[in-house]
């Protein structure tokens, strides 16, 4: 059976979906279920008269009445018809009801102007072209809501690296924080660098030095007697003996000469003997600062 008929296009000019949003339902549901409600109290009329004369025949044919037979087949055709022009009426009563509601109860004039209260102050004269310009900066937005998402996310992440090294750095420094200086205190760092310019003095004046005789380092064999190890054994056996003739100890002269003048001899120990003294007070210092600490 049909719910309801569509309507001419002249009842169709309502804004629909403005009339659904201030109501909170659709006008049509609310007819379809009004016209079902209908269509069940025809369908439950039909059934109990079904039943009623279900029963009269019945009672009938317990009586003995040949003609109850007959009476049921005749029963079933008055009940068809009996709900077929209970639904024709019902159909073409309900469909003037939704045309009617349609038309007049749900119906907003196309000239009266309705404003929602959420809708109030907009503009609704917005053309296609301005619409869809403001949905591509709209995009542009998310995208950029998105980005700045992410960067969020890596600068997060960044802080937290960054975090971690500066713990490291900071155990690294309190690691190395007795090496700082005050103004009572002189830093070992402060004794440290006299050290590279006293190294370079040390080199200066060893380097004025001649060159060593690598035959004055060359080990005796023990087996062997001095003028039996190579020529210049024999040449510095030769020479002693001719010294020792003489009475005068050329020995200790002849190897002067040969490591150098007593002035570089003496420049070249006060440079060593400073960087020695500067090695050793910047280890005291260390080890005075590693022991407070």
């Amino acid at each position: 059976m049909s719910v309801s008929k569509s309507l001419p296009a002249s009842t169709t000019q309502a804004p629909t979906l403005l009339l659904c949003e201030a109501l909170g339902f659709s006008p049509q549901i609310l007819l379809d279920d009004i016209i079902n409600i209908a269509n069940n109290a025809v369908q439950d009329g039909v059934n109990g008269m079904e039943e009623f004369l279900e029963k009269w025949a019945e009672e009938r044919a317990s009586r003995g009445d040949t003609a109850a037979i007959d009476s049921m087949h005749e029963v079933e055709q008055g009940l068809v018809a009996f709900q077929t022009l209970l639904e024709h009426h019902t159909d073409i009563a309900f469909d003037f009801f939704e045309g009617w509601s349609l038309r007049n109860i749900f119906h907003i004039p196309p000239d009266l102007p309705i404003v929602l209260p959420h809708q109030e102050g907009l503009d609704l004269t917005v053309t296609s072209e301005r619409e869809q310009e403001l949905m591509d900066e709209m995009e542009d937005l998310r995208n950029q809501l998105d980005n700045q998402k992410k960067l969020n996310r890596l600068l997060t992440r960044a802080v937290r690296v960054s975090s971690q090294k500066r713990k490291v750095a900071e155990m690294r420094l309190e690691r190395l924080s007795h090496l700082a200086s005050s103004p009572s205190v002189p830093s070992p760092l402060d004794k440290m660098k006299a050290i590279p310019p006293k190294l370079l003095s040390m080199y200066q004046a060893l380097s004025t030095l001649p060159q060593p005789d690598r035959q004055l380092d060359t080990p005796v064999d023990p087996g062997k007697r001095q003028w039996e190890t190579n020529k210049a054994g024999y040449v510095d056996w030769a020479v002693d003996r001719l010294l020792a003739k003489g009475g005068v100890d050329q020995g200790e002269s002849r190897t002067v000469d040969k490591l150098g003048t007593a002035q570089e001899l003496r420049a070249a120990l006060v440079a060593v003997r400073d960087v020695e003294v500067a090695v050793r007070d910047v280890k005291a210092d260390l080890e005075e600062a590693m022991d407070e600490s």
